[in-house]
């Protein structure tokens, strides 16, 4: 069988930043509904990190093949960090962002500009069937903007203000975001990693 990457994941979104980034591998990344892969896996980790690795392993061992995960979210500093690891079930799972990012939104009601900082964190991990685990971890510094802005992105996208790029991530392109974001320098360290061990093979 060619070898390929199944990446734990059934967000279309996050698949087109993920293929953005790895396109130079060289090797296939499918997502788990392409794979044929549905498995619902209970992320209880204390950290980013743990989640992530749960995922991948959980995955690589039901298909005996290469798996990446990731989890990502949105810290903010005036909230002591939250939605952090909850960031996806953050007023339930099935709640739209827009309601999610209207409710952070009024939380820093009157809140000044330096009491809004917050950062999108994203930690990945590659599940090989040998048992080897690859890990990489990188943030996005900004902060809460007043409105939501912007139809690029998803998620907490819309309500992510970037000071260097005068906007929110949800309105910046997608090679920009790429470039800037948590998820586009965690995995363009994956791939150094990952190139690494294929070139070790």
């Amino acid at each position: 069988m060619e070898k390929r990457i199944i990446f734990a994941t059934g967000n279309e979104g996050k698949m087109r930043e993920i293929r953005m980034i790895l396109a130079d591998l060289g090797i296939p990344v499918v997502s788990m509904k392409e794979a044929g892969v549905s498995a619902d896996i209970e992320e209880n980790g204390k950290s980013f990190a743990e989640n992530a690795a749960i995922k991948a392993k959980a995955i690589m061992e039901m298909t005996g093949e290469i798996v990446m995960a990731d989890d990502s979210g949105l810290e903010i500093d005036y909230l002591d960090g939250a939605p952090g690891i909850y960031s996806a079930r953050f007023m339930g799972e099935d709640t739209s962002y827009d309601i999610k990012n209207t409710a952070i939104l009024e939380k820093l009601q009157g809140v000044p500009d330096e009491k809004r900082t917050a950062r999108f964190v994203c930690a990945i991990a590659c599940a090989f069937p040998d048992g080897q685990m690859l890990e990489t971890y990188d943030t996005m510094e900004g902060r809460i903007g007043y409105e939501i802005k912007g139809g690029n992105g998803f998620g907490y996208d819309p309500i992510f203000y970037l000071p260097e790029c005068g906007c929110t991530s949800a309105e910046v392109s997608p090679e920009k975001k790429n470039e800037l974001s948590h998820r586009g320098k965690a995995l363009r360290k994956m791939e150094t990693l990952l190139r690494r061990h294929f070139e070790k093979q």
